[in-house]
């Protein structure tokens, strides 16, 4: 592109000092972005529909620094605007961007808005999207950068929002993509990608499987090394699709081939980076390195030292970072033994495809599930996971769904139906599933749908979980 094409189009490219920006939403990437960009001599509107008592002193503290804040109006694109920087949450047919998309004005999330603001010489990216496990990929891959003895950060949906973490002196990120950031980006090329699996989700935001199949595409770019999901057909398909790329590497929970990642036996081995991996396998890290453990969990681990091992991470650091790796709460979370039951939250099993992989961790379940289900089909999944099932407590707003899938695939397991919303159901849906279980067997929140009829979020639903167990564990004594 020569100097009268950038004059021409001068958002593609570093946004220009001195331009009108319009930052859409007041959260987390929102403010962050209003602040780099206003640090830059850009002139920054951003506008949010609320106008509560919090957006009001977040508003307070961008003013102070030379950011127009408009609340109450997220619909009204400002008049001058040469740019919006659109959080991840606004869908792409919101009012404001289909005005700025008729206007012909370029719009970005803030993870674009990060790379292209990267400065000379910044840390590369190890990019990871996936329906599910992406923050503990990331958190895992993180590990194992700095057991490396590298100066690595976790970022993009977790932790430091990658605009400010851009212009830091680490030498490599760890960066974690949703299908969101991804739709709006357009010249992000990572060091090395990874898709980790792909099942139907946030199908209400991108309009179809296809969009949101089509977002994930996209962190594989020219020049990176593809690692993919040999057990997951679109993630291999994407990277057999992918153009350009450096390199393509598999992860497996099967033995793996040459080129691959994969278990052998009690070991986590790598036949992709060694010298020859016709005939050599190196050693990365044993089952019992995993944490928590479970099948999905081990794909996880492989998914991160393969994204490692592209960077050049030598195994002995694989092992350290996934020992040093301290899980995030409500994810296969062991909460308890209660007279010899385990009880188990994974709260932020929000969909079919998560709920399923927790379900395939344990032999025999008393399953609590429920919430939103967001007009994802649960018959796969009842049907797959019926003959684990000692019982089933339902809750939530679409419950009778689950019960009519149970009913269908299930007709023999034990079905508790918990109507009640207030701030004591989860004490009644655990003494429910208490005396559902049997000794040996695992009482599992993996609730399938979001949480927002009941709960404030995932978080707030996993810790009502722990609360009604350990009065339960108490009660017990």
């Amino acid at each position: 592109m020569d100097a009268e094409e950038v004059n021409e189009r001068p958002w593609e490219g570093r946004p220009s000092d001195g331009r009108s920006v319009c930052v859409a939403g007041l959260g987390v990437s929102g403010r962050a972005a209003a602040r780099v960009l206003a640090a830059r001599g850009d002139r920054v509107t951003l506008v949010d529909a609320r106008d509560g008592e919090e957006q009001r002193g977040h508003a307070a503290e961008l003013e102070a620094l030379g950011v127009t804040v408009r609340l109450g109006d997220g619909e009204s694109l400002p008049a001058d605007a040469g740019l919006v920087v659109t959080s991840p949450g606004w869908r792409p047919d919101a009012p404001l961007l289909a005005a700025a998309a008729a206007a012909g004005v370029e719009i970005i999330g803030e993870v674009e808005l990060a790379w292209r603001l990267r400065p000379e010489g910044a840390a590369p990216w190890l990019a990871i999207t996936g329906t599910d496990g992406k923050t503990t990929v990331v958190r895992m891959l993180a590990c194992m950068l700095t057991a490396a003895g590298h100066k690595a950060l976790a970022v993009g949906n977790v932790g430091t929002p990658i605009v400010e973490a851009v212009s830091q002196p680490y030498d490599v990120l760890a960066v974690e993509l949703s299908s969101y950031q991804l739709h709006w980006s357009s010249s992000l090329a990572p060091y090395a990608a990874t898709v980790l699996n792909v099942a139907p989700d946030h199908l209400d935001w991108h309009g179809s499987m296809d969009a949101y199949v089509g977002a994930k595409a996209k962190i594989f770019t020219p020049g990176c090394v593809a690692v993919y999901n040999a057990d997951d057909d679109t993630s291999s398909a994407l990277a057999e699709r992918a153009g350009g790329v450096s390199r393509r590497i598999g992860f497996t929970l099967r033995v793996p081939r040459p080129g691959e990642l994969g278990v052998v036996e009690e070991l986590l081995v790598d036949r992709a980076f060694t010298d020859d991996p016709a005939s050599q396998a190196a050693e990365l890290a044993a089952l019992g390195d995993v944490r928590p453990f479970a099948p999905h969990n081990v794909a996880n681990a492989l998914a991160a030292a393969g994204l490692a091992r592209a960077f050049g991470v030598p195994p002995e650091a694989v092992r350290e970072g996934l020992r040093a790796f301290v899980p995030d709460p409500h994810r296969i979370q062991h909460v308890a033994d209660v007279a010899g039951v385990s009880y188990v939250n994974d709260s932020k099993a929000t969909q079919p495809h998560a709920a399923a992989a927790s379900l395939a961790a344990y032999d025999s379940v008393v399953w609590i599930a429920g919430g939103l289900l967001k007009g994802l089909d649960v018959d796969d999944l009842v049907r797959s996971c019926a003959a684990r099932l000692r019982g089933a407590v339902l809750m939530g707003r679409d419950r009778h769904r689950l019960a009519e899938a149970l009913a269908r695939h299930a007709p023999d397991v034990p079905v508790v139906d918990v109507p009640d919303t207030d701030t004591g159901a989860m004490d009644r849906v655990v003494a429910h599933a208490s005396g559902l279980a049997r000794p040996g067997d695992t009482v599992l929140l993996a609730p399938v749908g979001a949480s927002f009829d009941m709960f404030a979020n995932y978080p707030a639903r996993g810790d009502a979980f722990i609360a009604a167990v350990e009065r339960l564990s108490r009660d017990a004594r």
